[in-house]
């Protein structure tokens, strides 16, 4: 079980002030590895899936990706998808997501376009985080990442091989939210090499492993402790 997220005001370096919940942690560590039974992403024992010796392991709040979801929840009502940036730490080899930054953000209902990512950056610079990753909601579509989806994957996957994106789909009745990052070589070639814009296709790997896939290195963990600073 859970803690209560507290709510409170917090001051930061630009304009707009932000909010900041900070999620108690528990006494014991809960972990729980992401799984899938949908074979178009991969499975945990499959031998093609996205885990691998070089990339290190990620530890999240589920409590996170709940908050989020609520936060997002005026623009779910209007079809209009909301995005966040997902921070962390790294200790021991094992990356922690501590903080949640949703930025000032233009939205449709099958797009969302952050604005002012200065004000992302200052946060991530002052408190030492890694960018490894992103959030996003599909209000009114099914659990996957879409063409562009998969383009700005790759712009946080260039940068931290761990990165990841986490697409929460409340109407989904058969998958709700899925843990995503681009395979590797195969979806990275394929990305690195797309100059297309907009809403298109993608060939397959060379390799026939699917472009994106479910991430095995990604656990969700209840003894996380996170903040969350909306911009918007």
């Amino acid at each position: 079980m859970y803690h209560q997220m507290n709510i409170h005001a917090v001051t930061v370096s630009f304009p707009s002030p932000s909010i900041s919940g900070v999620e108690d942690a528990l006494q014991v560590s809960h972990l729980s590895p992401i799984k899938t039974t949908d074979p178009k992403y991969g499975t945990t024992s499959s031998s093609h899936d996205c885990r691998s010796s070089s990339l290190q392991d990620v530890h999240i709040s589920e409590r996170l990706m709940e908050d989020f979801l609520e936060l997002a929840k005026d623009n779910t009502e209007k079809d209009l998808e909301t995005c966040g940036v997902l921070g962390a730490f790294l200790d021991s080899g094992t990356f922690y997501v501590t903080t949640l930054i949703i930025p000032k953000q233009e939205s449709s209902s099958n797009s969302c376009l952050a604005k002012n990512e200065e004000e992302v950056f200052a946060i991530q610079h002052e408190h030492s985080l890694f960018p490894v990753g992103w959030i996003h909601t599909h209000p009114s579509q099914s659990c996957f990442m879409s063409s562009i989806d998969l383009h700005t994957q790759y712009s946080y996957q260039v940068m931290v091989p761990e990165a990841f994106a986490i697409v929460m789909a409340p109407t989904d009745t058969s998958r709700n939210h899925g843990i995503f990052r681009l395979s590797d070589p195969g979806g990275m070639d394929i990305l690195r090499d797309c100059a297309e814009t907009g809403f298109h296709l993608h060939k397959d790997p060379a390799d026939g492993i699917p472009v994106y896939q479910q991430c095995t290195n990604v656990y969700k963990n209840s003894n996380l402790r996170f903040e969350i600073f909306d911009l918007r």
